[in-house]
């Protein structure tokens, strides 16, 4: 499994009347911890684009615990408790603030397509060895599972992704 925290400060812009983080930046928040994390691999988004190829979400979900308020310093966790395989990736997500309490779960379903035609492509061997030390076999061997009522593998890629 492989794990990283980033840290984030709330920023006044993020919140609603009431205070609270608008429930639409929490996908910001996940796509932060996403792109750090693989930074922090030294995998580059900016690099996947110029090999041709992109990342698009298939699929999001939120779920609130307590809200996130103005000038919290929230700690977004990101989990891989599975490893990349056929064009997809897994990422889990728990945000917590300064107590330790979470706050909030989440996951994207991210598919791998080529950028020109926008089907889906293996995941690159790239990525693939650089996350494998964070495997065992079994680990390896599962398959990507999302929640039920997810894009299955087979299926091609939404309209949206294809050009």
């Amino acid at each position: 499994m492989y794990q990283s925290d980033i840290q984030i400060r709330v920023r006044y812009a993020e919140t609603d009347q009431m205070g609270y983080v608008y429930h639409g930046n929490y996908a910001a928040y996940f796509e932060v911890a996403r792109t750090e994390s693989f930074r922090q691999l030294g995998i580059r988004y900016k690099d996947l684009e110029t090999e041709g190829v992109g990342m698009p979400v298939g699929e999001l979900r939120t779920r609130f615990r307590r809200p996130a308020r103005y000038d919290d310093l929230l700690t977004v966790r990101l989990l891989l408790k599975q490893q990349a395989e056929g064009s997809r990736v897994l990422f889990e997500y728990e945000i917590y603030n300064e107590a330790q309490e979470l706050l909030t779960e989440g996951h994207t379903l991210m598919v791998f397509v080529n950028t020109s035609t926008g089907r889906p492509v293996p995941v690159p061997n790239s990525i693939l060895e650089r996350l494998a030390p964070y495997f065992t076999e079994d680990e390896v061997d599962s398959p990507v599972l999302p929640t039920p009522g997810a894009i299955s593998p087979n299926a091609p890629a939404p309209a949206a992704f294809r050009k």
